[in-house]
Protein backbone atom coordinates (compact mmCIF):
# COMPACT_ATOMS: atom_id res chain seq x y z
CA UNK A 1 0.00 0.00 0.00
CA UNK A 2 1.12 3.82 -1.04
CA UNK A 3 0.45 6.97 0.55
CA UNK A 4 2.15 9.31 -1.43
CA UNK A 5 6.02 8.20 -2.11
CA UNK A 6 5.72 6.30 0.58
CA UNK A 7 5.35 2.15 0.05
CA UNK A 8 4.48 0.69 3.14
CA UNK A 9 5.81 -3.06 3.56
CA UNK A 10 2.40 -4.24 4.56
CA UNK A 11 -1.10 -3.01 4.82
CA UNK A 12 -1.84 -2.86 8.66
CA UNK A 13 -1.69 -0.20 11.02
CA UNK A 14 -1.28 0.78 14.37
CA UNK A 15 -4.60 3.16 15.57
CA UNK A 16 -3.54 6.49 17.14
CA UNK A 17 -4.22 6.23 20.58
CA UNK A 18 -3.61 9.05 23.63
CA UNK A 19 -1.79 7.44 26.09
CA UNK A 20 -0.80 4.41 24.31
CA UNK A 21 0.57 4.91 21.46
CA UNK A 22 3.83 6.65 22.57
CA UNK A 23 7.38 6.39 20.80
CA UNK A 24 8.01 3.02 22.79
CA UNK A 25 4.82 1.47 21.87
CA UNK A 26 5.11 2.15 18.02
CA UNK A 27 8.70 1.02 17.67
CA UNK A 28 7.42 -2.07 19.86
CA UNK A 29 4.64 -2.06 17.11
CA UNK A 30 6.56 -1.95 13.77
CA UNK A 31 8.94 -4.64 14.78
CA UNK A 32 6.27 -6.81 15.37
CA UNK A 33 4.48 -6.33 11.99
CA UNK A 34 2.79 -3.29 11.97
CA UNK A 35 3.31 -1.72 8.64
CA UNK A 36 2.44 1.83 9.92
CA UNK A 37 2.14 3.84 13.36
CA UNK A 38 0.58 7.34 13.91
CA UNK A 39 1.45 9.24 16.90
CA UNK A 40 -0.68 10.01 19.56
CA UNK A 41 -2.94 13.35 18.94
CA UNK A 42 -0.99 16.83 19.30
CA UNK A 43 -2.84 19.66 19.14
CA UNK A 44 -2.89 22.87 16.99
CA UNK A 45 -2.89 25.14 19.43
CA UNK A 46 -0.03 27.01 19.78
CA UNK A 47 1.19 27.83 23.17
CA UNK A 48 1.01 23.61 24.18
CA UNK A 49 3.36 22.80 21.85
CA UNK A 50 6.28 23.15 24.16
CA UNK A 51 4.70 21.46 26.91
CA UNK A 52 6.44 18.26 28.20
CA UNK A 53 3.45 16.09 26.84
CA UNK A 54 3.54 17.78 23.81
CA UNK A 55 7.11 17.20 23.06
CA UNK A 56 7.17 13.48 23.60
CA UNK A 57 3.68 13.14 21.43
CA UNK A 58 6.21 14.26 18.93
CA UNK A 59 9.38 12.59 19.57
CA UNK A 60 9.91 10.16 16.57
CA UNK A 61 13.74 9.88 17.13
CA UNK A 62 14.82 6.45 15.96
CA UNK A 63 11.99 5.67 14.19
CA UNK A 64 12.05 5.23 10.78
CA UNK A 65 10.24 6.27 7.47
CA UNK A 66 7.61 7.36 7.24
CA UNK A 67 6.76 8.79 10.71
CA UNK A 68 3.08 10.06 10.67
CA UNK A 69 1.98 13.16 13.20
CA UNK A 70 -1.60 13.81 14.12
CA UNK A 71 -3.02 16.77 15.12
CA UNK A 72 -6.51 18.04 16.27
CA UNK A 73 -7.89 21.37 15.78
CA UNK A 74 -10.55 23.53 15.15
CA UNK A 75 -9.54 26.59 12.95
CA UNK A 76 -8.07 26.13 8.99
CA UNK A 77 -5.47 28.18 10.02
CA UNK A 78 -4.12 27.06 13.27
CA UNK A 79 -4.09 23.73 11.68
CA UNK A 80 -2.35 24.55 8.57
CA UNK A 81 0.45 26.03 10.91
CA UNK A 82 0.25 23.07 13.35
CA UNK A 83 0.88 20.96 10.35
CA UNK A 84 3.68 23.15 8.85
CA UNK A 85 5.49 23.33 12.37
CA UNK A 86 5.16 19.12 12.42
CA UNK A 87 6.54 19.23 9.29
CA UNK A 88 9.58 21.21 10.33
CA UNK A 89 10.10 18.97 13.72
CA UNK A 90 10.75 15.80 11.13
CA UNK A 91 7.17 13.98 10.39
CA UNK A 92 6.19 12.73 6.91
CA UNK A 93 2.57 12.19 6.83
CA UNK A 94 0.25 14.94 8.63
CA UNK A 95 -2.78 12.67 9.98
CA UNK A 96 -5.87 14.78 10.59
CA UNK A 97 -8.02 13.54 13.65
CA UNK A 98 -11.67 13.72 12.87
CA UNK A 99 -12.66 10.77 14.73
CA UNK A 100 -11.87 11.19 18.56
CA UNK A 101 -15.56 10.76 20.24
CA UNK A 102 -13.79 11.86 23.76
CA UNK A 103 -15.82 14.53 25.84
CA UNK A 104 -13.05 16.89 25.99
CA UNK A 105 -11.93 17.02 22.62
CA UNK A 106 -15.67 17.32 21.44
CA UNK A 107 -16.64 20.08 23.85
CA UNK A 108 -14.27 22.00 22.02
CA UNK A 109 -15.82 20.83 18.60
CA UNK A 110 -12.60 19.06 17.45
CA UNK A 111 -11.81 15.15 16.44
CA UNK A 112 -15.44 13.70 15.88
CA UNK A 113 -17.71 16.67 16.16
CA UNK A 114 -16.45 18.30 13.51
CA UNK A 115 -18.47 15.81 11.26
CA UNK A 116 -21.41 17.91 12.03
CA UNK A 117 -19.99 20.94 10.32
CA UNK A 118 -19.14 19.87 6.25
CA UNK A 119 -18.13 23.33 5.03
CA UNK A 120 -15.70 23.76 8.25
CA UNK A 121 -14.55 20.16 7.24
CA UNK A 122 -13.27 21.07 4.05
CA UNK A 123 -11.88 24.22 5.11
CA UNK A 124 -9.95 22.43 7.76
CA UNK A 125 -8.64 19.68 4.94
CA UNK A 126 -7.76 22.43 1.86
CA UNK A 127 -6.15 24.47 4.48
CA UNK A 128 -4.02 21.48 5.43
CA UNK A 129 -3.23 19.87 2.65
CA UNK A 130 -2.35 23.38 0.81
CA UNK A 131 0.08 23.94 3.62
CA UNK A 132 2.31 21.15 3.65
CA UNK A 133 3.97 19.14 0.77
CA UNK A 134 3.88 16.01 2.78
CA UNK A 135 0.74 13.64 2.59
CA UNK A 136 -1.90 14.25 4.07
CA UNK A 137 -4.24 11.72 5.65
CA UNK A 138 -7.64 11.69 7.56
CA UNK A 139 -9.27 10.01 10.34
CA UNK A 140 -12.82 9.97 11.01
CA UNK A 141 -16.16 7.58 11.96
CA UNK A 142 -19.35 6.65 10.02
CA UNK A 143 -20.95 10.10 11.09
CA UNK A 144 -21.86 11.96 14.11
CA UNK A 145 -24.55 9.53 15.52
CA UNK A 146 -27.07 7.28 13.60
CA UNK A 147 -29.36 9.84 12.22
CA UNK A 148 -26.57 11.70 10.99
CA UNK A 149 -24.10 9.25 9.26
CA UNK A 150 -22.09 11.05 6.48
CA UNK A 151 -18.98 9.20 6.50
CA UNK A 152 -19.46 9.03 2.40
CA UNK A 153 -19.91 12.64 2.02
CA UNK A 154 -17.47 13.45 3.96
CA UNK A 155 -15.27 10.94 2.23
CA UNK A 156 -15.83 12.35 -0.76
CA UNK A 157 -14.56 16.07 0.61
CA UNK A 158 -11.45 14.55 1.82
CA UNK A 159 -11.02 13.01 -1.57
CA UNK A 160 -11.91 16.72 -3.29
CA UNK A 161 -9.37 18.02 -0.58
CA UNK A 162 -6.54 16.40 -1.65
CA UNK A 163 -6.30 13.60 1.40
CA UNK A 164 -4.62 10.54 0.24
CA UNK A 165 -5.55 8.24 2.70
CA UNK A 166 -8.73 7.55 4.70
CA UNK A 167 -8.98 5.55 7.98
CA UNK A 168 -12.90 5.01 9.07
CA UNK A 169 -13.64 3.74 12.27
CA UNK A 170 -16.95 1.76 12.30
CA UNK A 171 -18.98 3.63 14.81
CA UNK A 172 -20.51 7.24 15.26
CA UNK A 173 -18.93 9.88 17.72
CA UNK A 174 -22.38 8.89 20.03
CA UNK A 175 -21.54 5.45 19.73
CA UNK A 176 -18.67 6.22 21.47
CA UNK A 177 -16.48 2.52 22.24
CA UNK A 178 -20.24 1.02 22.78
CA UNK A 179 -21.84 -2.15 21.10
CA UNK A 180 -20.53 -3.55 18.01
CA UNK A 181 -18.53 -1.89 15.04
CA UNK A 182 -20.73 -1.43 11.76
CA UNK A 183 -18.59 -1.71 8.42
CA UNK A 184 -21.50 -1.12 5.94
CA UNK A 185 -20.64 2.46 6.04
CA UNK A 186 -16.93 1.68 5.34
CA UNK A 187 -17.91 -0.03 2.42
CA UNK A 188 -19.89 2.95 0.92
CA UNK A 189 -16.79 4.50 1.21
CA UNK A 190 -15.11 2.56 -0.25
CA UNK A 191 -16.76 2.34 -3.21
CA UNK A 192 -17.65 6.11 -3.56
CA UNK A 193 -14.11 7.39 -3.44
CA UNK A 194 -10.77 6.03 -4.87
CA UNK A 195 -7.98 7.00 -2.45
CA UNK A 196 -6.99 3.86 0.24
CA UNK A 197 -9.41 3.09 2.69
CA UNK A 198 -8.30 1.89 5.89
CA UNK A 199 -11.02 -0.26 7.87
CA UNK A 200 -10.73 0.41 11.84
CA UNK A 201 -13.08 -0.93 14.68
CA UNK A 202 -12.71 -4.32 16.78
CA UNK A 203 -10.47 -5.88 14.58
CA UNK A 204 -9.06 -8.23 17.04
CA UNK A 205 -7.93 -11.09 15.84
CA UNK A 206 -6.87 -12.79 11.95
CA UNK A 207 -10.28 -14.15 11.27
CA UNK A 208 -11.94 -10.75 11.88
CA UNK A 209 -9.16 -8.68 9.71
CA UNK A 210 -10.04 -11.55 7.00
CA UNK A 211 -13.53 -11.03 6.94
CA UNK A 212 -13.56 -6.87 7.53
CA UNK A 213 -11.16 -6.82 4.50
CA UNK A 214 -13.28 -8.82 2.26
CA UNK A 215 -16.39 -7.41 3.08
CA UNK A 216 -15.29 -3.75 2.73
CA UNK A 217 -12.50 -4.35 0.07
CA UNK A 218 -11.10 -1.64 2.17
CA UNK A 219 -7.38 -0.76 1.07
CA UNK A 220 -5.72 -1.79 4.44
CA UNK A 221 -6.95 -2.42 8.36
CA UNK A 222 -6.40 0.02 11.79
CA UNK A 223 -5.65 -2.04 14.71
CA UNK A 224 -6.01 -0.17 18.31
CA UNK A 225 -7.49 -1.11 21.44
CA UNK A 226 -7.07 -5.25 20.50
CA UNK A 227 -3.35 -4.71 20.69
CA UNK A 228 -3.09 -3.22 24.14
CA UNK A 229 -0.94 -6.25 25.96
CA UNK A 230 -1.09 -7.91 22.36
CA UNK A 231 1.11 -6.10 20.28
CA UNK A 232 1.71 -9.45 18.75
CA UNK A 233 -1.43 -9.40 16.82
CA UNK A 234 0.02 -7.67 14.05
CA UNK A 235 2.30 -10.57 13.35
CA UNK A 236 -0.85 -12.96 13.73
CA UNK A 237 -2.85 -11.08 11.11
CA UNK A 238 -0.02 -11.16 8.51
CA UNK A 239 0.88 -14.45 8.51
CA UNK A 240 -2.90 -15.21 8.52
CA UNK A 241 -3.68 -13.29 5.50
CA UNK A 242 0.05 -14.61 3.77
CA UNK A 243 -0.48 -17.83 4.60
CA UNK A 244 -4.08 -18.83 5.50
CA UNK A 245 -3.43 -20.52 8.45
CA UNK A 246 -2.87 -19.16 12.58
CA UNK A 247 0.97 -18.28 13.78
CA UNK A 248 1.55 -20.15 16.93
CA UNK A 249 0.74 -17.66 20.09
CA UNK A 250 3.60 -16.37 22.00
CA UNK A 251 4.84 -18.52 24.96
CA UNK A 252 4.39 -17.25 28.03
CA UNK A 253 8.37 -16.60 27.82
CA UNK A 254 8.22 -14.91 24.93
CA UNK A 255 5.36 -12.74 26.36
CA UNK A 256 7.27 -11.77 29.47
CA UNK A 257 10.10 -10.96 27.55
CA UNK A 258 8.50 -8.75 24.92
CA UNK A 259 6.96 -7.17 28.22
CA UNK A 260 10.39 -6.36 29.87
CA UNK A 261 11.38 -5.12 26.81
CA UNK A 262 8.80 -2.67 26.57
CA UNK A 263 9.14 -1.50 30.20
CA UNK A 264 12.95 -0.69 30.44
CA UNK A 265 11.95 1.63 26.73
CA UNK A 266 9.01 3.48 28.95
CA UNK A 267 11.57 4.50 31.81
CA UNK A 268 14.55 5.25 29.42
CA UNK A 269 11.70 7.10 27.50
CA UNK A 270 9.70 8.68 29.91
CA UNK A 271 12.06 8.76 33.45
CA UNK A 272 11.48 6.71 36.72
CA UNK A 273 8.89 8.58 38.26
CA UNK A 274 6.70 8.63 34.76
CA UNK A 275 7.48 6.08 33.52
CA UNK A 276 6.47 3.74 36.42
CA UNK A 277 3.07 4.91 36.31
CA UNK A 278 3.01 4.81 32.07
CA UNK A 279 4.15 1.02 32.58
CA UNK A 280 1.60 0.14 34.75
CA UNK A 281 -1.60 -0.06 32.47
CA UNK A 282 0.58 -1.64 29.99
CA UNK A 283 1.55 -4.26 32.70
CA UNK A 284 -2.10 -4.57 33.15
CA UNK A 285 -3.09 -5.55 29.28
CA UNK A 286 -0.23 -7.74 28.96
CA UNK A 287 -0.98 -10.06 32.19
CA UNK A 288 -5.02 -9.76 31.92
CA UNK A 289 -6.07 -13.51 31.34
CA UNK A 290 -3.60 -15.10 33.18
CA UNK A 291 -4.04 -16.49 36.50
CA UNK A 292 -3.97 -14.70 39.52
CA UNK A 293 -3.57 -11.69 37.81
CA UNK A 294 -5.93 -9.80 39.29
CA UNK A 295 -3.84 -9.65 42.95
CA UNK A 296 -0.74 -9.12 40.89
CA UNK A 297 -2.50 -5.83 39.17
CA UNK A 298 -3.49 -4.51 42.61
CA UNK A 299 0.11 -4.87 43.91
CA UNK A 300 2.03 -3.79 41.16
CA UNK A 301 0.08 -0.21 41.20
CA UNK A 302 1.38 0.08 44.87
CA UNK A 303 5.18 0.13 43.44
CA UNK A 304 6.85 2.75 43.13
CA UNK A 305 10.36 2.08 41.09
CA UNK A 306 11.46 0.35 37.96
CA UNK A 307 13.51 -2.15 39.81
CA UNK A 308 10.62 -2.75 42.01
CA UNK A 309 8.24 -3.25 38.74
CA UNK A 310 11.04 -5.07 36.91
CA UNK A 311 11.55 -7.51 39.88
CA UNK A 312 7.71 -8.33 40.23
CA UNK A 313 6.71 -8.31 36.86
CA UNK A 314 10.14 -11.22 36.62
CA UNK A 315 8.94 -13.24 39.42
CA UNK A 316 4.93 -13.51 38.00
CA UNK A 317 5.92 -14.58 34.70
CA UNK A 318 8.81 -17.22 36.01
CA UNK A 319 5.55 -18.87 38.58
CA UNK A 320 3.23 -18.98 35.41
CA UNK A 321 6.28 -20.74 33.46
CA UNK A 322 6.75 -23.05 36.29
CA UNK A 323 3.34 -23.60 36.07
CA UNK A 324 3.29 -24.33 32.54
CA UNK A 325 5.99 -26.80 32.55
CA UNK A 326 4.25 -28.75 35.44
CA UNK A 327 1.05 -29.37 33.79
Amino acid sequence: MNIGQYTLPNNLFLAPMAGVTDRPFRQLCRRLGAGMVVSEMITANKSLWASKKSLLRANHDGEPEPRSIQIAGTDPAMMAEAAQHNVAQGAHIIDINMGCPAKKVCSVMAGSALLQNEPLVAQILEAVVNAVDVPVTLKIRTGWDLDNRNGVAIARIAEQSGIQALAVHGRTRADGYRGDAEYDTIAEIKSAITIPVIANGDISSPEKAKYVLEYTKADALMIGRAAQGNPWIFQQINHYLAHKEHLSAPSVTEISQILIEHLHTLYEFYGDYTGVRMARKHIAWYSKGFRDGNPFRQQMNTLESPQQQLDFTQQFFAKLEQDTIAA
